[in-house]
């Protein structure tokens, strides 16, 4: 007898074996959303493990989250985390550095430990009600309660997308304010409990507010108000220059300020080989950044440290390319100029020569000598996912790496890894 066909189902297998790696590859279950989950699934666990939590369990739990929260978005931290993951050599699978290229997901760390650390904090807060807790206690706890639940909301992406710069006065103001109000409240149950201050250093919750504390601190301790200078090549770009004795590396962003305590913006530094300072080129998009084109500020505020990006993934790669629309180019330059690893480019910009002045292009053509840069006013709007996957093709690239808009970098990073092909970019989550 002849045995029965296996086709039908290796066939089902292989559709399901697809679906399933389209969906892993998709924007809703990447690493960052991953990352998130995981941490709230460890925190749920625990919840579990203790149920129900005294309040003591659920402060220094709530406590342990927001340490982790502010810890993993310190510029120390990230730059620590970039510097470990590219340090892994090229003899290793393409899997696993495609893996590790996504360590700009960190991000997920923190929203998962800042929702952990909300649900805790309500633990903990109808824990002491159900107590009949002091008057410090009930005012400081309902005020810290209120305060972590206006940071979740007004973090919701489509909140954040329509007003920024109340989810940036919310976390900033909001965070301080928290903190404040739990440093009362650690004390206060010391001096409840009469222990002695000789045993304060044994305080778990102290230590967690303490580094916290710190965390938060040091980019605000390097704060300073800095000279510079800002050429416009056209109405629609301003390049930045600065030259304060800091040179920072390639693939570094700055945060800038007009007016410290409003509103902060991070853009890609853009130092040259050899040469001290660096550049930022900014694009009008927004009335922050058209004020600064137009009024041309003699002074601007930074803070903290150059903190390693996205970009700084292409140390892992043979080979990358660098995809990138309009002033995108800025995080791409750095790199292309220090030839941080083996590059091709695909740049698609409105008259680029134009807008962003003959001797930035001239650099990128120097930089790429085969450098693609679409012109979109002559050229009109390009296929960028086709031009990225030949271009992938034709130079034996490893991965791809986009600098653009939201929609223009998810669509791009989906479509090609949904192909098996490595590719990166900034998920705007700060």
């Amino acid at each position: 007898m002849t045995a029965p066909t296996t086709t039908a189902p290796s066939h089902r297998e292989d559709a399901v074996a697809s679906r399933w790696t389209r969906l892993r590859r998709s924007r809703h279950l990447k690493p960052y959303n991953r990352l998130a989950a995981l941490v709230i699934a460890g925190n749920a666990l625990a919840f579990a493990l203790l149920a129900p939590p005294t309040p003591a369990q659920a402060f220094t739990a709530a406590g342990v989250n927001v340490f982790v929260a502010a810890i993993v978005r310190q510029q120390y931290v990230i730059n620590l985390l970039f510097r470990l993951a590219t340090r892994a050599p090229h003899a290793l699978p393409l899997r696993v550095r495609w893996g590790l290229g996504k360590i700009y997901s960190f991000g997920g760390v923190h929203v998962g430990a800042a929702v952990g650390a909300t649900a805790w904090y309500l633990a903990y807060t109808a824990g002491t009600i159900a107590d009949g807790a002091s008057a410090l206690f009930l005012t400081t706890s309902m005020m810290a309660s209120l305060i972590l639940l206006s940071l979740i909301v007004t973090s919701l992406p489509p909140l954040r997308a329509r007003h920024h710069d109340l989810f940036e006065r919310t976390h900033r103001f909001g965070g301080w304010a928290l903190l404040l109000l739990v440093w009362v409240q650690a004390v206060a149950m010391l001096v409840e409990a009469r222990t002695p201050p000789a045993q304060y250093l044994g305080s778990v919750p102290l230590w967690l507010l303490a580094a916290t504390t710190v965390s938060i601190a040091l980019p605000w301790l390097r704060l300073r108000r800095v000279p510079v200078e800002i050429e416009t090549p056209s109405s629609h770009v301003a390049i930045v220059r600065f030259d304060h004795g800091v040179t920072p590396f390639a693939g570094s962003s700055t945060a800038i300020s007009r007016s410290p305590l409003r509103e902060w913006h991070a853009f890609a530094n853009i130092p040259a080989p050899g040469q001290s300072g660096f550049r930022l080129t900014i694009s009008r998009a927004g009335d922050w950044t058209s004020r600064l084109i137009d009024d041309k500020p003699q002074h601007l505020w930074v803070k903290g440290i150059p903190t390693a990006g996205v970009g700084n993934i292409d140390r892992l790669f043979t080979r990358v390319v660098w995809v990138a629309t309009g002033s995108g180019i800025g995080p791409c330059l750095p790199h292309l100029l220090a030839r941080t690893a083996p590059a091709h480019l695909v740049w698609s910009a409105r008259s680029p020569v134009e807008t962003y002045g003959p001797d930035l292009v001239s650099e990128i053509r120097d930089a790429v000598p085969g450098a693609l840069i679409w012109d979109t006013s002559a050229d009109g709007k390009p296929d960028l996912l086709a031009l990225a996957r030949r271009a992938v093709r034709r130079s034996g690239a490893e991965a791809v790496i986009c600098i653009s808009n939201i929609s223009t970098t998810w669509s791009l990073v989906e479509g090609l890894e949904q192909e098996g092909i490595p590719a990166f970019g900034a998920i705007w989550d700060s």
